[in-house]
């Protein structure tokens, strides 16, 4: 665990040199450069009051995440596979202990039935999701479930990419995993504060830090291009938190050339008896939230960060605009409950967390066009290939965009073609044609190209 060096960051949190506007203010006008920031420099911004310049802060954090990813926004969905675990996390309704909640893995024509459900919503990447259970969860049943929805296909939409939140596997299963055809694997720390760890972990293979601190390890050493890391925040101080989590994506960068593709920003939600969601021990702000987003994108900025639909719709709003580059939408966080939705049922005793933000995913869309963003439904980095130190090396020099611009408006075609809304379609098809207008002659007339192929019945155009 020597990268996570806790004498260290909270020297920095105690740093009172950092609160120097004019040092924090060299930090911001560094960042602008779209290299990153050092750990230090990091702590600087996080440590920020003035008004003016945490405005300053948050301008930057949305002009480079324009630089690397431009105004798009990926969007995906959780798929929960079961909700069986023996873990007993202190702030999840899954831990062992609770006995109110009703537990459900779902069969195989269960979770075909579910990515039906995702795919005619206009899905096209899901995150597979499944609680710690030796048997409930065992890789030979997300093997299954990974073939069962790519097998799902409608007039050519289907789950395109598959990452998957699991818990930490060994090399040799890393590398089955892999096999799997999954694209991101992702994993949350949840706290890297040691003694908060091992006091939210009061039992079962979770509460081993080190093993989980590693795993990110053994997934890129199996060959796993992409690894996701993330906190739960509200556990423990935010800054301590946030620097942590930094040092982590430091040091895969490091020591595999390949940072976190991901970052995620879970806070705690209230959640079925779990005493540490109902009372957080560091209730974290909606301003002090903010600020830490906007401070990982300076700190990182070739990374995804992913919002999910914890938070509410008029904050997701606010926070588009400070760095956020990936986002769920028409989420639903219980085994089974897209399908169980649609018959009205009360998924509240299953479900891992409480949803902030509960609109459909046409909504969310339809929004994201309102807000000026790019509704995205691409992958075709993940199957041309384009992954792992491939991506990152067109990420960091800020490149991807020239890909990923043309691919995410074909994507966003076949969406408004195959599942928007009237009134989505009417503003989509506004802003898709307002898009087109804003790049060059070149990527303009290859756009059009791909565009016509999808409306003569092509799907899945990509380069």
């Amino acid at each position: 665990m020597e990268f996570i060096n806790e004498e260290y960051i909270y020297s920095l949190l105690g740093d009172g040199s950092l609160n120097n506007p004019q040092v924090q203010k060299e930090a911001i006008k560094k960042a602008e450069e779209a290299k990153g920031l050092s750990l230090k420099e990091s702590a600087a911004l996080l440590n920020i009051k003035d008004p003016e310049i945490l405005d300053e802060l948050f301008h930057t954090a949305k002009r480079i995440k324009e630089k690397i990813y431009g105004n798009r926004l990926v969007l995906f969905a959780p798929l929960y596979i079961t909700n069986q675990c023996v873990n007993n996390c202190l702030y999840c309704a899954f831990r062992k202990d609770n006995k109110e909640l009703v537990r459900i893995t779902l069969s195989i024509e269960d979770i075909i039935e579910e990515t039906k459900f995702l795919v005619h919503q206009g899905h096209k990447r899901i995150l597979l999701v499944a609680g710690e259970h030796p048997k409930q969860s065992a890789l030979s049943y997300i093997g299954e479930a990974i073939k069962a929805v790519y097998s799902i296909d409608y007039n050519g939409n289907n789950i395109r990419r598959i990452n998957v939140n699991a818990a930490p596997l060994s090399l040799d299963e890393f590398k089955t995993l892999k096999n799997f055809g999954i694209g991101t694997y992702q994993c949350f720390q949840e706290t890297y504060h040691y003694d908060t760890y091992i006091r939210m972990h009061p039992s079962g293979p979770k509460k081993d830090y080190a093993w989980r601190l590693y795993a990110m390890d053994r997934a890129l050493q199996a060959g796993i291009d992409d690894v996701g890391i993330g906190s739960l925040f509200g556990l423990t101080d935010y800054r301590f938190e946030t620097l942590a989590m930094l040092s982590h994506a430091f040091n895969l960068d490091e020591r595999f050339g390949v940072g976190p593709h991901t970052i995620s920003v879970p806070r705690i939600e209230p959640a079925l008896n779990a005493p540490a969601a109902e009372n957080p021990p560091y209730a974290l702000s909606d301003s002090d939230f903010k600020k830490l987003i906007a401070v990982i994108r300076l700190a990182v900025p070739y990374t995804g960060i992913i919002l999910s639909t914890r938070e509410r719709a008029e904050l997701r709003r606010e926070l588009f605009n400070v760095g956020i580059s990936q986002i769920s939408a028409g989420s639903r966080t219980s085994p089974g409950a897209y399908k169980e939705r649609e018959k009205h049922k009360d998924e509240h005793s299953m479900e891992q967390f409480q949803l902030g933000d509960h609109r459909t995913l046409d909504e969310v869309v339809k929004d994201c066009c309102d807000l000026g963003y790019m509704p995205s439904f691409c992958t075709a980095c993940y199957r041309s290939e384009r992954t792992g130190d491939r991506f990152m090396a067109l990420a960091k020099t800020g490149n991807i965009g020239k890909i990923c611009v043309p691919n995410a408006l074909a994507t966003f075609k076949e969406y408004l073609n195959d599942f928007a809304s009237d009134d989505t379609v009417v503003k989509g098809k506004e802003f898709l044609e307002s898009e087109i207008l804003r790049q060059n002659e070149s990527t303009q007339k290859k756009v059009r190209s791909m565009i016509d192929k999808v409306d003569n019945g092509e799907r899945d155009v990509y380069f």
